[in-house]
């Protein structure tokens, strides 16, 4: 009597939304921290390097006041800190809903490539802009 090979049973993979467990987690504690502890007011939070040698802004300054201003729900101050840190985390949060929505098809990596670059672009179009004079509306 020949006995038939088992076949081996098909792979249980996690669901899609555990990968992001530990990025939320530590989204979370960060979170945290910046609503509880003013960056404005709370000195153990790190100083801007880049500002700190040219005494220019970087387009990352003001994001952590920002930061602590969108979570107590004042989107104006937080525009007024840093324009760029709203609005892309306002697109973040809409390619969220759209990722979560649907499957990514074989051409995304050459959207995040494309993207990447518009990014790269608008943060020195931003960081130029907010250092010369009669845009300091747009200096933290």
């Amino acid at each position: 009597m020949r006995i038939a090979p088992t076949s081996v049973p098909p792979r249980i993979s996690a669901p899609r939304w555990r990968r992001f467990l530990p990025a939320g987690a530590a989204g979370l504690a960060l979170g945290a921290l910046v609503f509880f502890f003013n960056p404005a007011t709370h000195g153990f939070y790190p100083a801007c390097v880049f500002h700190s040698l040219t005494g220019w802004n970087c387009p990352g300054c003001g994001a952590t006041r920002a930061l602590h201003a969108l979570l107590h729900g004042n989107v104006r101050l937080a525009w007024r800190d840093n324009a760029l840190f709203v609005a892309l985390l306002a697109g973040l949060v809409l390619y969220g809903f759209r990722f979560a929505g649907r499957r990514q098809k074989s051409s995304a990596g050459r959207r995040w490539a494309h993207c990447l670059w518009a990014l790269v672009g608008a943060s020195i179009l931003f960081a130029v802009l907010r250092n010369l004079p009669g845009y300091e509306w747009l200096s933290p």
